[in-house]
């Protein structure tokens, strides 16, 4: 993928986040897959970290390692003709600069956006937040260097942390989100928001594009647009849809010698190649 393309990309996909309606991103977490997502008609994709680091054999918050994740993550945007934004956790990096030297294999790897969170590890609290905003400065800096409008999705981990009850979550979570605005963030992702009034009320707090995840029990799509909700992801939650069926065929194999799944006609190994422009992709 040229630089240009990647910069056409880039900018297609801000443009997205300010458009009639929110922007929905099916979380691919490999390549047919995303394929399957651009041909029903979505016009960006994102990816999940935790599909695929379980794809691969790795459990999700940063087991898998940095190389491995864009590796795949650029596979993904290789294999179609629309932007993608990749789930790049808490950045692979101990520092500012480390983290940016992930953004800049991710921009080289052909990735038009970027998620970033401010949770330290899996066993981890909040990231100090004078920290997040330098990583987040960093970021925009190596993208400049680029010349890539790389879209940053900035995670506010403040609602999955345990910060002393609900308005406590809620100061935090604004403050945050406010400092990486400024920052340079183009989005700010609230993961576990999920009330209508918090919802509504974060997104008065702000002066950007918010993205939040769509799953059981949580406000719907059309809901969340109501609300001024710019961007929707869905997590692992595509990935883990599709399990049942393959452990459904497990077990009817296992049991029957047989599963009635494997009677569908629609993907023949032609049709399945015939997903790729090209022998090795673009």
């Amino acid at each position: 993928m040229t630089k240009e393309v990647l910069r056409l990309r880039a900018e297609k996909l801000s443009a997205l986040h300010n458009g009639p309606h929110a922007l929905v991103l099916p979380n691919a977490w490999d390549c047919p897959g995303a394929v399957l997502f651009e041909k029903a008609g979505f016009p960006a994709i994102a990816t999940t970290s935790g599909g695929v680091a379980a794809t691969l054999g790795y459990s999700d918050h940063q087991y898998i390692p940095r190389d491995v994740m864009l590796l795949m993550a650029g596979r993904i945007a290789a294999s179609v003709g629309i932007p993608v934004t990749a789930d790049l956790e808490a950045g692979y990096g101990r520092t500012p600069a480390e983290v940016a030297e992930t953004i800049r294999k991710a921009i080289q790897s052909g990735l038009a956006g970027a998620n970033i969170e401010d949770t330290a590890d899996s066993k981890g609290g909040l990231v100090d937040l004078a920290y997040q905003v330098e990583v987040i400065k960093a970021i925009r800096q190596v993208a400049t260097e680029e010349e890539v409008p790389l879209v940053l999705n900035a995670r506010v981990d403040a609602f999955i942390h345990d910060l002393g009850g609900t308005e406590a979550q809620f100061r935090e979570g604004v403050k945050r989100a406010r400092a990486y605005r400024e920052a340079g963030a183009d989005c700010i992702f609230p993961i576990g928001l999920k009330q209508r009034d918090q919802v509504a009320a974060f997104v008065r707090e702000l002066d950007c594009p918010v993205n939040v995840i769509v799953g059981p029990g949580t406000l719907s799509v059309a809901e969340l647009e109501q609300l001024g909700i710019r961007r929707i992801t869905f997590g692992t939650g595509l990935m883990r849809a599709v399990l049942p069926a393959v452990q459904r065929m497990a077990q009817e194999i296992k049991a029957k010698g047989w599963s009635g799944l494997l009677e569908q006609a629609a993907f023949t190994h032609d049709a399945v190649n015939g997903l790729f422009t090209k022998p090795g992709g673009m």
